[in-house]
């Protein structure tokens, strides 16, 4: 279980770090990390507060994870690990099933480079980080 909790926090904080760094200004792999449409067109134009929200919300799962594998001291009422230990895995089954048209496992857009990219990385390590979530959830029952 420690194990897989600091599998977790290190990809989430991964993860963070990739989106701290677009926000900041970094170019590397941002277009592909974006939906496009089949013109290639943007289906999503995000900003740099949307890349700190999102490098912050990954950091912040990154830091449950830690806490769970027990290296972060925090005490968090039972109810919270209730539902926090669930949302985090159902929010990563959901990105990788996708909303049916530009993203996920279930999209009909199948030919940009984010589609390609999506299929053959970034759905996958959605459904991992949903099954060790999940796993963990489940094992602390």
């Amino acid at each position: 279980m420690i194990v897989l909790s600091l599998l977790l926090f290190f990809v989430f904080l991964a993860l963070s770090g990739i989106h701290l760094y677009w926000a900041a200004g970094g170019t590397y792999g941002f277009k592909t990390a974006l939906p496009t449409k089949e013109t290639g067109e943007l289906a999503m134009n995000p900003t740099k507060n949307d890349s700190i929200m999102m490098g912050a919300w990954l950091f912040t799962f990154g830091s449950y994870y830690l806490m769970r594998s027990g290296l972060l001291p925090l005490s968090l009422p039972d109810w919270v690990h209730s539902y926090v230990g669930w949302a985090i895995p159902a929010i990563f089954l959901l990105r990788a099933m996708g909303e049916f048209r530009y993203v996920g496992f279930f999209k009909r857009i199948k030919n940009t480079p984010f589609a390609k990219k999506d299929s053959q990385f970034f759905s996958p390590l959605c459904l991992f980080l949903a099954i060790v979530g999940f796993w963990i959830q489940w094992m602390t029952l």
